[in-house]
């Protein structure tokens, strides 16, 4: 097939309706496919969040009721315990004993040194043993057995 035809069939299809067009001619063959129309991408909108309301004020200066009072006020949040955080090193699952059923290597007021092992955090297959950086008593474990933990991921609360 010549270079004219060949250039004609292209402009042929680029004009038309048409998205593909194979020839074939003798021992030739001829496959021009249009590329399609890139298609707009729907962005998804953000919602915005509600607007909080002031509370409307009564005639005599004062707030207008107690239903008006924000439920956050009524529940104290439960306090974190203080002292020292000993954060995930890495990304992967936190198992508190060395094999499932055994005894978890430390819970809530246990006594720890510094490099006494805390738990195994698993990664890509391997286990590693992550040990405490300081001197104290667990405080608490923040972290459930088994389950995945992310990269300074606060997994531990000791208190010197």
């Amino acid at each position: 097939m010549d270079l004219r035809k060949l250039k004609t069939l292209i402009d042929l299809v680029s004009e038309s309706g048409i998205s593909e067009l194979e020839i074939t001619e003798g021992e030739g063959r001829v496959r021009i496919v249009k590329a399609a129309a890139p298609q707009a991408i729907p962005i998804p909108t953000m919602m915005s969040a509600p607007i909080a309301v002031a509370p409307a004020m009564a005639a005599d200066g004062s707030a207008a009721s107690a239903a008006m009072s924000s439920p956050a006020s009524a529940e104290e949040p439960a306090k974190a315990p203080t002292g020292h955080v000993v954060k995930s090193p890495m990304v992967g699952t936190f198992y508190r004993s060395a094999q499932p059923g055994s005894e978890a290597f430390v819970s809530v007021g246990s006594k720890v040194r510094q490099g006494d092992t805390l738990c195994i955090i698993e990664a890509m297959k391997l286990m590693n043993e992550i040990e405490a950086d300081c001197d104290g008593t667990v405080k608490a474990v923040l972290v459930e057995n088994g389950s995945p933990v992310e990269f300074g991921q606060p997994l531990f609360v000791i208190e010197p």
